[in-house]
């Protein structure tokens, strides 16, 4: 080997070195840095898991308290569900509070309800359930809240029963009038919004099928 080729491998060894020196620190500070990302993706993921299949053992806990009519274990369920995953939450939380119901429990069942942080999709069926219960108490202006934005029939209906329970006949023959607008000529909950009209002062509007 000739020593100009000696000479290179020696140059080429030293500026190893010589980067190495100076950026050795910078080079094992970003392998550990990546290091700690995928450790911490793993312990995130690890951390996760365990806190859904915690969720699913407390929801496990909650069904199980209702099919045995004990309701004290089913709320506390739903109470510690509320703290850690709120889909469970609201899952648990309707049969809770139906149950709670169906015991005479009402002021319970409102207290279950008003606990829970639905998502949109599930936050106007859960809006809809508590304003009965709050008309069934007779608060009803907390009632007419709820549902101040709802449009669809269900709704509608229950806001007419509110008005009219407050005397406003009028404002509840124009709640009825607007859900049956929403409803098909043959549907079931059709025929007891019409009689909720007429027992208002009002006139059910004609079908399309009508003669």
């Amino acid at each position: 080997m000739a020593i100009d080729d000696l000479l290179d491998e020696h140059e080429q060894s030293e500026r190893v070195r010589s980067w190495l020196r100076n950026n050795g620190a910078g080079l094992l500070g970003g392998v550990a840095l990546g290091l700690a990302v995928i450790l911490g993706w793993q312990w995130w993921q690890k951390d996760q898991a365990g806190k859904k299949e915690q969720a699913y053992q407390e929801y496990q806990t909650a069904i199980e308290g209702l099919a045995k009519g004990d309701l004290k274990q089913a709320k506390a369920a739903v109470d510690a569900l509320a703290k850690s995953d709120a889909l469970y939450a609201d899952a648990a939380g309707l049969q809770l509070a139906k149950a709670q119901v169906q015991a005479g429990e009402r002021d319970a069942a409102i207290a279950t309800l008003r606990g829970l942080t639905p998502d949109d999709t599930l936050r106007p069926l859960i809006n809809l359930r508590l304003a009965r219960l709050l008309i069934d108490a007779g608060k009803h202006g907390e009632a007419l809240k709820l549902l101040d934005a709802a449009d669809d029939a269900s709704s509608l209906e229950v806001r007419g029963d509110a008005l009219l329970a407050t005397g406003k006949a009028k404002e509840a023959q124009e709640a009825y009038t607007r859900a049956l607008t929403t409803l098909d000529a043959v549907s079931p909950q059709r025929r007891l919004v019409e009689l909720k009209l007429i027992h208002a002062g009002g006139t059910p509007p004609k079908t399309g099928g009508a003669a």
